[in-house]
């Protein structure tokens, strides 16, 4: 059962250019054109992520679940958790995931192996302060307009004590792997999500790299909303990245 909070405007795509050098949206602006973009895209995400990454966005994902070291039964919460991969995972290691994601299109096209969904903005999360044992996030970060405010309120909404895993892409250590990364994810993702999808939207997708901040930033940033034990996890090469981070007991922390 999907419950939906919010709504917005279908056709955010439309009339925007996602070469190279053209500004990338911020605020309000990027959040209507990331609800709009992933609505685009939704019916054959899985299939695109799934030929862009080699099958490897699976391994990730499983080993962003073992990182975190949960105790069965413990109550999860997945932003941004588009088709329900990592909340599916999680309910089949016994854990009760709970998926939010701001793209209706998305949550509709899930299969999150019965685990509830709920559309809502992650810097407005509908749920009580200390509800949730941990937090996890694919491939999202990058996607948040408001990342501070995000990260705020994933502090909130955590126990004390609580884990806190984001899975991202990365930037290959290797010179040739680096070169190899980037020809692959800024030339040939955009022509592949083309053919098959939403040839606009994957134009998008390589360039929102940077709006991730570099492993120090979000260090800073997550001790600011309330974490500490702040780690950094490269996956196959660094071509992915988990950052991960335990919500403080500190009372004095927000």
């Amino acid at each position: 059962m999907i419950r939906a909070t919010n709504g917005g405007p279908a056709h955010a795509l439309k009339g925007i250019s996602f070469d190279a050098g053209s500004p990338l949206p911020e605020g309000k602006a990027k959040q209507d054109l990331v609800r709009s973009l992933f609505d685009s895209i939704a019916p054959r995400y899985d299939l695109v992520n799934c030929l862009m990454t080699f099958g490897l966005d699976a391994p990730w994902r499983r080993r962003t679940i073992e990182i975190l070291q949960l105790s069965p039964g413990s109550v999860v919460l997945d932003i941004g958790c588009g088709t329900g991969d990592l909340a599916r995972s999680l309910r089949r290691k016994g854990q009760q995931p709970v998926g939010i994601d701001l793209s209706l299109g998305m949550l509709t096209a899930a299969h999150a192996g019965g685990a509830p969904l709920v559309q809502a903005d992650a810097a407005a999360l509908p749920l009580r302060t200390a509800a949730a044992d941990a937090v996890v996030s694919g491939f999202a970060v990058r996607n948040f307009a408001d990342l501070p405010g995000v990260m705020k309120e994933v502090g909130r909404v955590l126990r004390p004590g609580g884990r806190l895993a984001l899975l991202e892409v990365g930037e290959p250590r290797g010179r040739l792997l680096r070169l190899g990364h980037r020809v692959w994810f800024t030339h040939v993702v955009p022509r592949l999500g083309a053919l098959l999808s939403d040839g606009a939207a994957y134009r998008y997708l390589p360039r929102s790299v940077a709006y991730l901040p570099s492993f120090s930033e979000f260090a800073s940033l997550l001790g600011d909303a309330g974490f500490s034990d702040v780690k950094h996890h490269p996956l196959s090469g660094c071509i992915a990245q988990c950052v991960t981070a335990t919500r403080s007991t500190d009372s004095a922390k927000p």
